[in-house]
């Protein structure tokens, strides 16, 4: 398909995942490597980029207007879709893999292709833990919750402590950033930061590299064209988990 031209799928199934979260299911599938993104048009509000977390699935959290939008859609209605665009995860034969909140969304299709032996997944309370019953039949599972709701009491990156590191040939992160920089605080001090892999979320346009708007300080790295995964080598004297900008290209504190 074109990069310019959205492709018209209609919604099969909406899964309600937590009092947050939705998964939109399509009536068609995308070939697309885990961790890749499309670019998601809600028909009169607005054009978003959303990780894949199937082949024929986004899984959204209900941030902002078009998101908004899309939790009042039913099963029949239209969205535009663009892509697959941008990397994916490097696969590894011994992956861990660690999540925050909705970040699981990527990384759920790389632990069903059953490379992930450890997953990491964290949320603030047990009600907004994610895939929990689909991880389980492919990975082995480690919680964490901010409130102990489940699991451990505290962050996912608490989870961390108790694993041998050097276990593991490749590390895939995804998350809030501030929970992504601790890692790579983390990762960075073993010497594994060449080895982990983060997937970021910046605010797009064209989601093809053309209009700049998605750049990272200071080397000027395109999320969408070279990214939306970077290795912690990357990314660690970068802007990432410090400041994004917003639709005006103005920095805003993370």
């Amino acid at each position: 398909m074109s990069d310019q031209l959205p492709v018209q799928v209609s919604i099969a199934e909406i899964k309600n995942e937590t009092p947050s979260v939705k998964t939109f299911f399509f009536d068609r599938e995308f070939p697309f490597e885990p961790g890749q993104f499309v670019m998601v048009w809600v028909p009169g509000v607005d054009e978003v980029p959303m990780a894949l977390s199937s082949a024929n699935g986004i899984t959204v959290q209900k941030v902002g207007d078009a998101t908004g939008a899309m939790f009042n859609l039913v099963a029949g209605k239209s969205l535009g879709i663009r892509g697959p665009f941008g990397n994916g995860f490097t696969k590894g034969e011994k992956m861990l893999a660690i999540a925050g909140g909705v970040g699981a969304a990527p990384l759920l299709p790389l632990a069903c292709s059953d490379c992930v032996m450890t997953m990491l997944l964290g949320a603030r309370t047990e009600k907004e833990l994610l895939f929990i019953d689909q991880l389980d039949e492919s990975t082995d599972v480690l919680i964490a919750t901010d409130d102990g709701t489940l699991g451990q009491h505290g962050f996912v990156t608490d989870l961390m402590n108790d694993l041998n590191l050097a276990t593991y040939d490749r590390i895939a992160v995804c998350g809030p950033e501030p929970m992504m920089r601790a890692v790579l605080a983390k990762i960075e001090g073993l010497g594994f930061a060449a080895r982990t892999e983060f997937s970021l979320h910046r605010y797009m346009k064209c989601g093809v590299g053309i209009c700049g708007s998605c750049c990272i300080d200071p080397d000027g790295l395109r999320v969408c064209r070279d990214g939306p995964i970077f290795s912690g080598d990357q990314l660690k004297k970068s802007e990432f988990g410090h400041y994004l900008r917003d639709a005006s290209g103005r920095k805003k504190n993370i």
